[in-house]
């Protein structure tokens, strides 16, 4: 039985648990990042991104520069495909939320499950209570889109490539049996704890991997390296969707920089925000 609504868990800690003060302060970020936002990505062809989801003193920066452009499309969006990594683990290989409708400060959004019911993955009401890697996805969602939008979660416990590729074929399904206009999002954070220029060395080895479009090189060049990308399993699923549905993907790095960059350390988070398009 699918439950009602799933309420917010990081609201008060990853962003702001008061509607005007969270609309106040993506306001903000994007009013500081403006003049490096480069407008006209808006007018290509999005496929998606990988979007950081730390706090939004932190990750929010970069995240901005994606959702901004978002803001700018002409085209009617209808379902907001949102895969995170699973931080706790989980029974399922990879699940969906049965909720009905998730929770913000800003509003309730409605999941798709129209568009779930064609992937054909089991619901797990657990997977994603205690998760922040979608739930910060939202309000960003919700300020530049609107609440009418549509969402489908998915959570990922075995980020491995060949469950990464399964995902992705069952996407690219559920989008020719639906003709839902979408976009993927790839909730992943880069290198923790590490310097800034460790993280910057061993982030640029996923990163040359990611431009080539080689999702079994993410896998294999962050394993033998033991890099600490959280998210590979969905980046991994957003360069493989990409693959089956397109000819002619590009990547663009929109922005990129580190936790260090808000609150000095010498152990940082590094965040990259990279766009999907063709």
């Amino acid at each position: 039985m699918k439950n009602k609504s799933r309420k917010p868990v990081v609201a008060g800690l990853f962003y702001p648990a008061g509607k005007a003060e969270l609309s106040e302060m993506i306001n903000s970020l994007e009013l500081k990042e403006s003049d490096n936002i480069d407008k006209s990505y808006s007018k290509k062809d999005i496929i998606g991104a990988i979007v950081p989801h730390a706090g939004y003193v932190y990750s929010g920066y970069h995240a901005v520069h994606f959702f901004s452009l978002l803001k700018e499309r002409k085209d009617k969006l209808d379902t907001v495909v949102i895969i995170n990594p699973n931080h706790r683990g989980v029974e399922d290989s990879m699940d969906i939320d049965s909720h009905l409708q998730w929770e913000t400060p800003l509003g309730l959004l409605n999941i798709d499950h129209d568009f779930y019911h064609n992937l054909e993955l089991p619901y797990n009401y657990e997977s994603q209570l205690n998760e922040h890697s979608a739930e910060v996805m939202l309000p960003f969602l919700q300020y530049f889109i609107s609440n009418d939008i549509l969402i489908a979660p998915v959570s990922m416990s075995d980020q491995s490539h060949k469950n990464a590729l399964s995902l992705a074929k069952k996407i690219a399904n559920a989008v020719k049996a639906t003709n839902k206009n979408i976009i993927i999002i790839a909730s992943s954070d880069y290198s923790h704890y590490v310097s800034p220029e460790e993280g910057y060395k061993f982030d640029d080895l996923v990163c040359e991997k990611i431009n080539a479009l080689d999702a079994k090189g993410v896998y294999e060049v962050i394993k033998k390296n033991n890099i600490s990308v959280c998210g590979y399993g969905p980046i991994m699923t957003l360069i493989e969707y990409s693959k089956l549905m397109h000819t002619d993907t590009k990547t663009k790095i929109l922005r990129r920089g580190h936790s260090g960059e808000f609150s000095h350390s010498d152990e940082v988070v590094h965040y990259i925000t990279t766009l999907f398009y063709k």
